[in-house]
This record gives structure tokens, C-alpha cells and sequence, in this order.
């Protein structure tokens, strides 16, 4: 008798409007290729909680910013820890899953990352600038997010129009492009990077030098997923060093349509075996 196949749970929301990306061409790809593996249903996040009892793992894919929906994300975080239910990404990340925080964390810690503050009284350890961003602790996707002078940051954070603690500040880097890396588990997939600045979704293949790597990695290794896909996001900082703009450990976009056939392929491949380690881990 031929033994049953694991029962996931996918989660993505289809008709998420992402500007210059298509989310849902990324995931019918992939539940098209992971259904040789595994027996599969899509669901919207709204929708994860009601039906996840009933499946072996629950895959959290393209289901766009949980802004959108933070009581209902809230709830199924909840639920799934209560239940023990296998979730993929594990929901112990420590970096974008779990708010902005970890740009604070790793500043104070002196990791390579743009620097951030998020008081007034601690705008002084930030790099003088003509402009800095300004975003949303909770912000994802670029939602809420400002870039204003010198003199206006300095207003908003004194005055009564954002209160300390809700808001990130970083300066503005003048960049020279911005490069992700790609990991199943702790393993690297592939980089790619935008050589346009004016054009961040037009990403092309990029041949990391062992420094780049060792850099992502230290990332990686911070954020303590056993399983699971991460992308790290960073920047080439004008004196070269590479700086994390972001540890996206929620549901990363893979920007998989930017790959060749092979890349892809050793992806989906990688996605596969980690998944199976992560059910059997669990068993």
C-alpha cells in the first residue's frame, strides 16, 4: 500500500497588488512543482487558521503584508503555537516576523546594518545626513515609509505628529545598488541584484564574492531558523561595504522569474528536501 503523502497547507494571497512583482505567477509555479511531492491546497491567509488542523505543515508564501490583517495573522500565530502546528517559516524568526526591531538590535550590537534609532534622544548616534528615512516599526513593504531632511526628522520626532518608539530613522544611504541572497535553511540559493537604483524590481543574476557570503551569512546564522527560506537584503554602501536593509524571514518574494531554468530547478529542489526535513523533525 503506498504510504500517504504529507498534507500542506499553502498560504498565499493571489491578487495581492505587489507593484513591479507578480506574487501569484511566483506561487503557481511553485505549488505546480511541489505537488509532486506533497498533497496541496492554496488558502488565503484570512483563512489559514479555520483549515490548518487539517494539514501535516502549514507554508506561509506570498500572503502580503499582515498589516493588512494583523488581528487575523495575530490569531493564527496564536492558534498555530497553541496547537503546535508545523508552520514553515517557523514563526520564531527574530527579524522581519517579528516587527523592525531587530534594525535596533543589530545596531546596538555593531552588526554591518544601516544604522537605526527609533527615540529622539538617540538621533545624535545616527551619521550626519542631508535625508533620512523615516518608516513604521510595523511597516512592511515599503508602506508608511519617508524620506525627509534633516530639519523635518527633527521635528517629527520632538513634536507630537509620530511619538518615539512607533518609528524607525535611519539616514539616507547613497547607494550604489541593492543585492538580496537567497537561503533554504542555512544553505545559499542564489543572489541577485537591482544594477538600476531608480528600477528596484529589475533584478538580474549576481556572482557574490566569499565576503558577500559571509556577510548574508552572519545574518542567517543570527536569526536561528532551523528551516525555512530567507532573503537578506542589503546595500553597496559608497565605501563598498555591504549594509542590511532588511532580513525578510516572514514570506520572502523569491523573485524566482529573474532565474534560468537550472537556478530554478536547484530551488525548488532545495525547497523540497527542507520541507521533508521539517516534517520529519517534527514527526
Amino acid at each position: 500500500m503506498t504510504p500517504a503523502r504529507p498534507r500542506v497547507l499553502y498560504v498565499t494571497d493571489l491578487a495581492y497588488p505587489a507593484r513591479g512583482r507578480r506574487y501569484c505567477d511566483e506561487d503557481i509555479l511553485l505549488t505546480s512543482r511541489l505537488r509532486d511531492d506533497f498533497d496541496l491546497a492554496l488558502c488565503h491567509p484570512r483563512d489559514a487558521a479555520a483549515l490548518m488542523a487539517a494539514f501535516d505543515a502549514v507554508v506561509v508564501r506570498n500572503s502580503g503584508p499582515v498589516l493588512a490583517y494583523q488581528d487575523v495573522y495575530d490569531d493564527f500565530r496564536r492558534r498555530a503555537l497553541d496547537a503546535g502546528t508545523r508552520v514553515y517559516n517557523p514563526l520564531s524568526g527574530r527579524a522581519d516576523m517579528a516587527g523592525k526591531q531587530y534594525l535596533l538590535d543589530l545596531t546596538a550590537a555593531g552588526y554591518p546594518v544601516i544604522p537605526t534609532v527609533d527615540r529622539a534622544e538617540d538621533l545624535h548616534l545616527l551619521p550626519d545626513a542631508e535625508r533620512y528615512v523615516v518608516k513604521p516599526k510595523l511597516g512592511a513593504d515599503s508602506i508608511g515609509l519617508r524620506i525627509v531632511s534633516a530639519e523635518e526628522v527633527r521635528e517629527l520626532l520632538s513634536g507630537d505628529v509620530l511619538i518615539d518608539g512607533d518609528v524607525l530613522v535611519q539616514p539616507c544611504v547613497d547607494f550604489a545598488y541593492e543585492v538580496s541572497f537567497y537561503f533554504v535553511d542555512h544553505d545559499f540559493q542564489y543572489a541577485l541584484y537591482a544594477p538600476h537604483t531608480d528600477r528596484r524590481w529589475q533584478l538580474e543574476p549576481y556572482e557574490p564574492t566569499d565576503g558577500d557570503l559571509e556577510f548574508a551569512r552572519r545574518f542567517v546564522e543570527w536569526n536561528g531558523l532551523g528551516h525555512g527560506i530567507q532573503r537578506v537584503d542589503a546595500c553597496r554602501a559608497p565605501g563598498g561595504e555591504l549594509l542590511l536593509v532588511e532580513l525578510e524571514d516572514l514570506n520572502p518574494y523569491l523573485s524566482l522569474d529573474a532565474l534560468d531554468d537550472t537556478s530554478r530547478d536547484a530551488f525548488v529542489a532545495a525547497m523540497k528536501t527542507s520541507l521533508r526535513r521539517f516534517l520529519a523533525a517534527g514527526a
